[in-house]
């Protein structure tokens, strides 16, 4: 499997230390997965062959050459010409909304990732819920259909009614 990273690190022409970068691992992980001498966790490999642009034949050989259980592949990673619905585990969870109310963006020459984080009260920390990685270019195209959404929205809502008296909401003049 190290082996094949390597092709696919070099086929794009990129460093260890730009491949490091776009998946924010440390330059000697990475040199130490092309070695054969440790493997990604599954989070780091699916980020890998997220970064080289792996096809999802190929997604699935380095998988399992991983070791990884097929089932922990999310769906959007194995998409087929022929999909037959098959409810999963991966299925139910991406059907779930997770409501956050914290984000942290980190942005370098690589692209953008989001971690997304729910406050769980005043004197703890915000939990993790979400990590979001893309590319720049993508941030910018959803950072334009967010905002072209929201000011949608705001045109279409009715406008509200706001009380002259906050201590009585009640009478509205």
């Amino acid at each position: 499997m190290g082996t094949r990273l390597k092709e696919l690190r070099t086929r794009l022409n990129e460093t260890l230390a730009d491949a490091s970068g776009a998946v924010e691992i440390d330059v000697r992980e990475l040199a130490s997965f092309e070695l054969g001498q440790s493997r990604p966790s599954e989070e780091v490999l699916l980020l890998l062959l997220s970064h080289f642009g792996v096809n999802d034949d190929e997604a699935v050989k380095l998988w399992e050459m991983a070791g990884y259980n097929m089932s922990k592949v999310a769906s959007a990673h194995m998409v087929n010409d022929n999909p037959q619905p098959q409810p999963s585990a991966a299925t139910k969870t991406s059907q779930q909304i997770i409501f956050t109310d914290v984000v942290d963006v980190i942005v370098n020459n690589y692209g953008v990732v989001m971690n997304f984080m729910q406050s769980s009260g005043p004197n703890s920390n915000p939990a993790p819920v979400a990590r979001v990685g893309m590319s720049r270019e993508h941030a910018k195209s959803v950072l334009q259909i967010l905002q072209m959404t929201l000011a949608q929205t705001e045109k279409n809502m009715p406008k509200q009614i706001i009380s002259p008296d906050p201590i009585n909401p009640e009478s509205v003049a």
